[in-house]
C-alpha cells in the first residue's frame, strides 16, 4: 500500500463505541486491511453507563492486534480540538489514514494531516447504530459484538441435587430462548477421572479446578448468547458438591469470578430418584437440597424454587425470566 512514494503504515479511528457493535467492528476490520498499524481512540466521560475501560476492553478482546487508547471527552466536540487530542495521543507519530463512518470524519482527518477513508457511511453493510442499540438492546441484539453480548446477556443459573431435573430444564430453556447453555463442567471432570484407582478421593483443589472450568465455559458461551445465558450449575453448586464429598462441616465457599447473577432456579427433588449409572447421592438428596437453599440465601441474587412437572417448571422459569429481558434504555451521550 503506497501513498506517493511512502508506505502507508499507520491508521487511526475514533469514537465512543457505546456500545461496541458490528458496525464498529466492520469499521475496524476495514481499517486494519489498509494499514500496518491501527490506533483506536475511545472517548470516555464520567457517569456513562458503560465506562470507557469496559468499552476499550471489548475492542481489545475482539482486535488484539490494534492499539486502543482511552481519552476523556473534556474538549469541544469539533474536528480541530479532537485532531489536536489525537495527535497528542499518537505521541509524535503521523497518521496516514483516518477512518470514520461519520460526517465529521473528513474535517477531522484534514486537521490531522491524514487522508480520510469513509467506511460505509450509509450503513448498508451493518444497518445499525449506537443510538438504536441504546434505545432497545433486546430488539437489536444481533448487532452487538460477542464481548458486548457477554456483558449484557442475562445470566440464569439452574441448581439442584442429583436427579432433580436440572440438565433437562437448562436444555429446555435454551431451546425455548434459542440461546446457549453451559453444561455442567464437574460431570465431564468426574468422567475424565472415573477409572483411576483413587477416583473417589477428592481434595479442595479438585473443586477449585471444577469451579474455574465452569467459569471459563460460561464466559465462552456468553459471547454467543441470545439475550439470556442458561447455566447448568455454577461455582455456587460446586461449593455444595465440595461439602458433599469432603464432609458436612465443609464451609460453603465459592467465587463467581466477577460474573453477574440475574436469577437462580432451584429444582426441587420432588420426584423419584433415577439412577443413570453415575449418580451416587440418593441418600443425601434432602440435606443437599437444604445446602443449596442455605447457599442461595447467603447471596444477593434473586432465586425461586421450581416444583412439579417439567412443563410446570419451564413455565414458572419463563415467567421469572421475562422481566429480565426488558432492558431500560442506556443514556445517550453527546456525540462528535
Amino acid at each position: 500500500r503506497l501513498r506517493g512514494d511512502r508506505r502507508v503504515t499507520l491508521g487511526v479511528t475514533i469514537g465512543k463505541f457505546y456500545p461496541f457493535h458490528r458496525g464498529h467492528d466492520h469499521l475496524i476490520q476495514s481499517a486494519k486491511a489498509q494499514v500496518q498499524d491501527l490506533v483506536v481512540v475511545v472517548g470516555e466521560r464520567p457517569g456513562q453507563a458503560l465506562p470507557g475501560p469496559l468499552r476499550a476492553g471489548w475492542i481489545r478482546e475482539a482486535h488484539p492486534d490494534v492499539e486502543v487508547l482511552l481519552t476523556p471527552e473534556d474538549i469541544p466536540n469539533e474536528p480541530g480540538p479532537w485532531a489536536e487530542r489525537t495527535l497528542a495521543l499518537l505521541g509524535g507519530r503521523r497518521a496516514d489514514l483516518a477512518f470514520t463512518s461519520e460526517d465529521y470524519g473528513a474535517a477531522w482527518a484534514e486537521a490531522l494531516g491524514a487522508r480520510h477513508v469513509a467506511v460505509d457511511p450509509p450503513r448498508t453493510t451493518c444497518p445499525t447504530s449506537g443510538t438504536a442499540l441504546r434505545a432497545d438492546l433486546g430488539a437489536h441484539w444481533d448487532w452487538l459484538t460477542p464481548p458486548a453480548k457477554a456483558h449484557f446477556a442475562r445470566r440464569v443459573v439452574v441448581l439442584g441435587v442429583e436427579s432433580s431435573g436440572t440438565t433437562s430444564l437448562a436444555r429446555a430453556l435454551a431451546e425455548r430462548y434459542q440461546t446457549t447453555w453451559v453444561p455442567e463442567y464437574g460431570r465431564a471432570y468426574w468422567e475424565g477421572r472415573r477409572y483411576l484407582s483413587d477416583a473417589d478421593l477428592w481434595s479442595p483443589s479438585d473443586f477449585s479446578r471444577i469451579a474455574a472450568g465452569q467459569r471459563a465455559s460460561e464466559e465462552d458461551l456468553a459471547r454467543r448468547a441470545n439475550r439470556v445465558l442458561i447455566c447448568d450449575t455454577d461455582p455456587l453448586a460446586t461449593a455444595v458438591w465440595e461439602r458433599r464429598y469432603l464432609g458436612p462441616a465443609t464451609p460453603l465457599r465459592w467465587d463467581l469470578g466477577g460474573a453477574r447473577r440475574d436469577l437462580y432456579l432451584l429444582t426441587a427433588p420432588d420426584f423419584p430418584f433415577v439412577q443413570d449409572g453415575t449418580r451416587e447421592s440418593e441418600h443425601l438428596r434432602a440435606p443437599a437440597h437444604e445446602w443449596f437453599r442455605e447457599a442461595l440465601e447467603a447471596q444477593s441474587a434473586p432465586w425461586i424454587l421450581l416444583e412439579g412437572s417439567p412443563e410446570d417448571r419451564v413455565q414458572s422459569a419463563c415467567e421469572a425470566i421475562a422481566p429480565l429481558l426488558e432492558w431500560a434504555p442506556l443514556a445517550s451521550p453527546e456525540v462528535h
